[in-house]
């Protein structure tokens, strides 16, 4: 049964307050202008009768005599095949220009995912991308963020990975994005063809921030939809500092305390209940989500940073314009490697990233004026491969094809003892052309 309010006590940003009873958290509400124009709130808190709302658009135009009417519902998305190829903002209403999406009406922000239904993660997703391929495997089902700053290309490598993903569905939700950016979501799905599996959540800057709030959650509710109808779907969230800086922004004007560095105390668990949308559904499909947090002048210790480290299972660190391989883990790598994979790519990858990590104090020797050894030479000189070769973010090879560069790579700087790796792993994959010394 529909309630309906005609006095707003009070407006504050783009929260507003009614006197009403019998309303529940999170339920809709239409508030009705003098113009004749309608806006959408939600129900923030309550106390006694007291109910504060936020505005999904701007207060702009809303008087304490427009009329409230609560609908008795939650917010809700509306998902059909057609959402495909598709862009909508944060409420759900084309960014396109195209007609309305009509289909099946679902709540958003619902509890995660049945742990009884969940399945251990097991299948390599491939990116043709080394650093992450190679190094620290992306699984079906991971939660795992992008640790950058501004200026790096993250959302250059979020199109490179739905571009070459092999995910059936790719939903992507923008947070805060310049016009810029978002063009360029767009112009990168209609080069690439991947348009017609993708569906754009989009919040621009411009946008008010309770919308912010909103498009994670409808991305991730369309996503958990696809994913009980079969489909592998990759979620990209992209800036969950945004995301957060909209909390802190909404909980301030509520005169909420805050906690470390300004933010709620709740940002751990808003962020967890986003991540934790991360599933393989046993008999289903599956929902893997990669998301951006932008560091706050690189402080990794930043609340945002530091809460998503202990939700996500690892990170990939995007320093210098490519993926750090110090500051990279994937914490779900062992259930895939030397598993769903080929038998030497455990034993490859730590050999190359350890022998990187030597050539990193040969470089330092060097800079600071040492005599180089001759060792110290052949530690540059593969420095100098590894990264032309793994870690440039133009680099787009299939797992395989990685692992065969890899073996050639090291063939080129080191001899055949020198490696460190299992004789009868090398003796197999050892490029046939080099010579064995």
């Amino acid at each position: 049964m529909r309630k309906v309010y005609d006095r707003i006590i009070d407006m504050r940003g783009n929260l507003i307050t009614v006197a009403a009873q019998g309303v529940s958290l999170g339920e809709v509400a239409i508030i009705r202008k003098k113009n004749g124009t309608m806006t959408y709130a939600s129900v923030l808190r309550f106390a006694d009768d007291l109910v504060t709302l936020q505005v999904f658009e701007s207060t702009r135009g809303i008087s304490t005599g427009d009329q409230v009417t609560f609908l008795g519902r939650q917010v809700q998305a509306m998902f059909s095949d057609t959402l495909l190829g598709r862009r909508l903002n944060g409420v759900g209403s084309p960014l396109d220009d195209g007609p309305e999406i009509l289909g099946e009406e679902i709540d958003i922000g619902k509890p995660s995912f049945n742990p009884v239904r969940r399945i251990i993660p097991r299948d390599l997703v491939r990116t043709n991308i080394p650093m992450i391929d190679v190094f620290n495997c992306l699984v079906k089902s991971q939660k795992i963020p992008i640790f950058s700053i501004a200026g790096e290309p993250y959302n250059e490598l979020l199109m490179r990975i739905a571009n070459q993903t092999n995910a059936d569905v790719v939903v992507i939700a923008g947070m805060g994005l310049r016009f810029d950016d978002y063009q360029a979501f767009i112009e990168n799905a209609e080069k690439s063809g991947s348009m017609e599996k993708t569906v754009m959540f989009i919040h621009r800057a411009t946008d008010p921030p309770v919308e912010c709030l909103l498009v994670p959650d409808m991305a991730l509710a369309v996503a958990e939809k696809f994913a009980l109808e079969g489909k592998s779907v990759l979620a990209l969230l992209t800036d969950m500092t945004a995301f957060a800086d909209a909390i802190k922004e909404i909980a301030i004007t509520m005169d909420q305390i805050p906690s470390n560095r300004g933010y709620p105390g709740s940002l751990y668990s808003d962020l967890a209940s986003r991540y934790e949308k991360a599933v393989d559904i046993e008999g289903s499909g599956s929902i893997t989500i990669i998301s951006v947090t932008t560091m706050p002048g690189g402080d990794v210790t930043h609340p945002i940073p530091d809460n998503t480290g202990y939700i996500t299972e690892g990170q990939f660190y995007l320093h210098g314009g490519s993926i750090d391989p110090f500051g990279s883990l994937s914490r779900l790598k062992q259930q895939v490697i030397g598993k769903v994979t080929r038998e030497d790519h455990g034993d490859l990858a730590n050999a190359m990233i350890r022998l990187y990590a030597d050539s990193k104090k040969a470089r330092e020797r060097q800079g600071m004026g040492f005599k180089l050894s001759r060792w110290d030479e052949k530690l540059l000189r593969y420095s100098f491969l590894f990264e032309e070769r793994m870690m440039s973010l133009d680099v787009n090879l299939p797992l395989e094809k990685a692992l065969d560069l890899g073996w050639e790579t090291l063939a080129e700087c080191f001899t055949f003892e020198e490696i460190g790796i299992k004789k009868a792993i090398a003796e197999k994959y050892w490029p046939k052309e080099a010579e064995r010394a």
